[in-house]
């Protein structure tokens, strides 16, 4: 049991705790989890003195003095405020001596978390420092107004917000047009796929099953889509499509399946047809392995037997060899419905989930989102609601195809 919660549900709590914050890598305030209200001293005391400077050299030309000692009051009772906390102090005092010794600050000392309520004064103090001084810039020349809008704008974004957000990625995904989009796809793509490769599969996996002249070279032979890797196998048949040399958009340009080459991979249709196709050949191979490990498991008496009662082969397919492959057909669907449903590295190899989000599945719309963007919050939400997806299926699988088996396993 914790071999089981450490690799398969410690991962999706991980990934559901991300998903409750605006988790952000390309955001330096957000790139982390914050839970509370703190200062990079390291950024403050890059500006603050500076800061004073400067405003007191304004003053000194008489530039706005009422409005500069203003906001000098302010940006210095708000600093009294920082240095009354002891904690604050002694990292405000270590980050001020190296930052004077031109030494780089060690992340033990840079950040500082601070009180509700200190927090809330400072975003209010330097909110209206920036405002007097923008403001005061409008009616008033300064010597150096960039340094002073620039300075006070660094202050301001110093401290660090609790970035806790709960559900609310959950609740901007399930709004989503592009999520549900992408949810479609990835039912489309697996559904027509799985159903295609149990067919085809179950057709293959009784032709090999049977004794004839070179068995053994047809079966391995028929397992060469599946040991290719994925990713390869995309990129193979990435040129068989293409519209203007590949060999299968030709023939099936010929055969009347499309009107011209081209529309394979920069239609909707032509798209998802593309990735399905390859889909259905590479995989097909594996589940005619699943299934005739199961045939090969049915007694062949039991043929006999029907067959001297007078039973056809198809009498015997229905009654003999469904019946008894159920359990391989519940694993290879479960299997490759699954597998299925978290499809990723073909497509995005294929098509890049393209055109225009066509084939886009829930994965590289997750993958997108969390790498692309670097918004790991949101695509941790998408991760965990591919997880349920999964976790539905296969309760689905094993409440309305196994309940037979279960039933049957009780009764032995």
């Amino acid at each position: 049991m914790l071999l089981i919660f450490l690799v398969a549900v410690w991962p999706v709590l991980q990934s559901f705790y991300f998903s409750l914050f605006d988790l952000r890598l390309n955001s330096p305030v957000k790139s982390e989890v914050h839970l509370n209200y703190s200062v990079n001293l390291v950024k403050y005391l890059d500006s603050y003195p500076f800061l004073i400077s400067t405003i007191d050299d304004e003053i000194d030309e008489n530039h706005a003095a009422d409005a500069l000692q203003k906001a000098k009051t302010q940006l210095e009772d708000l600093d009294a405020e920082l240095q009354k906390d002891k904690e604050i102090k002694v990292k405000y005092d270590q980050v001020n001596d190296k930052l004077l010794a031109f030494e780089q600050p060690g992340e033990d000392i840079r950040m500082a978390e601070l009180d509700k309520d200190v927090a809330e004064k400072y975003l209010k103090t330097t909110s209206s420092v920036a405002d007097i001084l923008r403001e005061t810039a409008r009616e008033t020349e300064f010597t150096q107004e960039k340094k002073l809008v620039g300075l006070a704008s660094n202050i301001k974004d110093s401290i660090i917000k609790p970035n806790f957000i709960g559900l609310e990625h959950y609740k901007e995904n399930l709004s989503d047009s592009r999520m549900w989009k992408a949810l479609g796809n990835t039912m489309t793509f697996t559904v027509i796929s799985v159903a295609f490769e149990l067919v085809i599969g179950l057709a293959i996996a009784l032709l090999i099953n049977k004794a004839f002249f070179g068995r053994g070279l047809i079966r391995a032979s028929i397992l060469i889509p599946w040991a290719i890797p994925t990713a390869v196998s995309a990129v193979m048949w990435k040129f068989l499509y293409d519209g203007q040399n590949g060999v299968i958009a030709k023939i099936f340009e010929d055969v009347g399946l499309i009107d011209k080459m081209s529309s394979l991979l920069v239609t909707d249709t032509g798209a998802m047809f593309s990735v399905i196709f390859t889909d259905v050949w590479k995989t097909t191979p594996y589940m005619s392995l699943l299934l005739l490990a199961g045939l090969q498991t049915i007694p062949s008496s039991l043929y006999e037997a029907a067959s001297i009662d007078g039973a056809n082969k198809w009498k015997q397919f229905v009654n003999i060899t469904l019946p008894l492959l159920k359990s391989s057909i519940l694993v290879a669907l479960l299997f490759r419905t699954l597998d299925a449903f978290r499809v990723f590295d073909l497509i995005w190899v294929l098509t890049g989930g393209g055109p225009a989000n066509s084939t886009e599945t829930i994965s590289i719309l997750s993958y997108k989102i969390m790498f692309s963007q670097t918004n790991f919050g949101e695509g941790s939400a998408l991760a965990v609601i591919v997880f349920i997806c999964v976790a539905i299926i296969s309760m689905l699988y094993i409440k309305f195809l196994g309940k037979d088996l279960l039933n049957d396993g009780r009764g032995n």
